[in-house]
């Protein structure tokens, strides 16, 4: 037993000098000042008579002063806010400066402060009771009792105390080399929006609690520590927000970053389909947008656009450079891409609905399409968009085996297609952007798609990752 005292005496040894021993000899000595001012201070109160009034209503005060500080509101970088100083001035403007001297220390003792810092904080807010409760005494004498000059007086003491706490801050950072000028001025309009809300509201409960009953504290305090800690929650749900919204930017950042590196391999195999992918996922992005649907769809979409053909890199090599008609075996093999597509996909964390749009995107409406057959809404949405902008821009591109059509062309194909190949739907969105646009964008020529296309060309940040998925397709 003694010696897990004495090993937990050392530790205790061990972390007071390791907490005191960056303290500079400067600070060192502010705090040993703040502290021998502060307990003298009190010393002589005490001595001359003053007491602590209700005691048990000081006490909650410092309870609630102690947990408002705890629970401090950041309002922006380097301001944060609490209700530690509402029942402090209160204590001052009622009980006397050695009750406000407790509050005001009893704020300090929560604070996430080092121990040094803790030690010369609790100081330095004793000390701004004291003058804050030296103020009202000062009211006391020049104005005549009543409403005018508790009001007086809870105004004075929030302004004593504002002002108190910033000298006292800036010295300390001061002694500390911190900037102590910068904070002094950042301070200044905290003092000036601060001072009034405090002054009228430490007036109003000064009041009540005068005139009303001394139960008019807690049916303030606890709904105001109350909201205090919801907007503590509401903040951190912000924050759990704020965090979620960055990483799902960075998973969507990496899915865009890994399918381009995936097309990149592709393109540099088959030079006829460089491009192909980019302007596929311009198109069906565009057609999603024109359909009404949510952004996060139409993100969907484009990714699905850029990786629909990815399972042409398990193809036999030659099959996609041929410049003739294929073969009906040959042909047969060119369909499997689809599910090739989706067997690479599906090893993917986070590809699982991209996988399976991949699959469907050469299913048609009137059920003849492949792997699978689907027909009309089985087969999934963004896999008809993809089957629409695929087709189009095929149609619209140079082959080994043909020309490009001319978009006007490709455009009747399309309509002629509806309800056996097509959605109708999809293709009169499609339809509606076509006729709105220029040739540039209706023969994937446009500045967007030249953009995609150079950014797919360029591997050379292609992850090894990628490389390695292209190797064992």
């Amino acid at each position: 037993m003694n010696s897990i005292t004495l090993l937990g005496d050392t530790q205790v040894f061990r972390r007071l000098r390791s907490d005191f021993a960056d303290v500079r000899p400067r600070a060192a000595v502010w705090i040993a000042v703040a502290q021998i001012v502060a307990w003298m201070t009190g010393a002589v109160l005490f001595a001359t008579g003053e007491r602590f009034g209700n005691w048990l209503a000081v006490v909650a005060l410092a309870a609630v002063a102690a947990y408002g500080e705890r629970e401090r509101i950041k309002l922006r970088e380097g301001l944060t806010v609490s209700i530690s100083l509402l029942p402090a001035i209160f204590a001052a403007v009622l009980f006397g400066p050695l009750a406000a001297m407790v509050v005001f220390g009893a704020s300090a003792v929560s604070i996430s402060f080092p121990l040094p810092g803790r030690i010369c904080y609790i100081g330095t807010r004793a000390l701004t009771g004291a003058l804050a409760a030296g103020s009202v005494a000062v009211v006391g004498t020049l104005a005549s009792a009543g409403t005018g000059r508790t009001v007086a007086a809870a105004a004075v003491a929030a302004l004593v105390a504002e002002v108190s706490d910033t000298v006292f801050t800036a010295i300390t950072f001061w002694v500390r080399d911190a900037g102590w000028k910068d904070v002094a001025r950042a301070n200044l309009p905290v003092i000036a929006a601060s001072v009034p809300f405090y002054g009228f509201a430490v007036a109003i409960l000064a009041l009540s609690y005068q005139n009303v009953s001394p139960w008019t504290l807690p049916l303030f305090y606890v709904p105001a520590l109350g909201a205090q800690r919801w907007f503590l929650l509401y903040q951190e749900q912000r924050r759990l927000a704020e965090d979620l919204k960055g990483a799902n930017e960075q998973l969507r950042a990496a899915n865009l970053s890994f399918a381009r590196g995936l097309i990149a391999t592709l393109d540099a195999r088959d030079r006829y389909t460089a491009g192909h992918s980019a302007a596929v996922a311009i198109y069906a992005r565009d057609i999603a947008e024109r359909m009404g649907m949510d952004p996060v769809q139409q993100e969907l979409a484009h990714l699905c656009g850029l990786v629909h053909d990815i399972g042409k890199i398990g193809l036999p090599a030659g099959l996609l450079e041929k410049p003739g008609a294929l073969t009906l075996d040959e042909r047969r093999e060119m369909q499997r891409h689809s599910e090739i597509g989706e067997g690479i996909l599906a090893n993917v964390d986070t590809y699982a609905e991209i996988a399976s749009i991949v699959r469907h995107h050469h299913e048609r409406v009137d059920g003849q399409g492949y792997p699978d057959g689907l027909s009309g809404t089985d087969i999934p949405l963004l896999s008809r968009i993809i089957a629409v902008a695929d087709a189009y821009n095929a149609m619209t591109s140079d082959r080994p085996y043909r020309d490009a059509m001319p978009s006007r062309v490709a455009r009747l194909r399309l309509a002629q297609a509806v309800e056996t190949q097509f959605d109708t739907s999809i293709v009169a969105a499609f339809e509606a952007i076509l006729a709105g646009v220029d040739e540039n964008y209706r023969t994937a020529k446009g500045a967007e798609f030249m953009l995609d296309r150079r950014e797919l060309e360029d591997d050379s940040d292609i992850p090894e990752t990628v490389r390695k998925v292209a190797t064992i397709a």
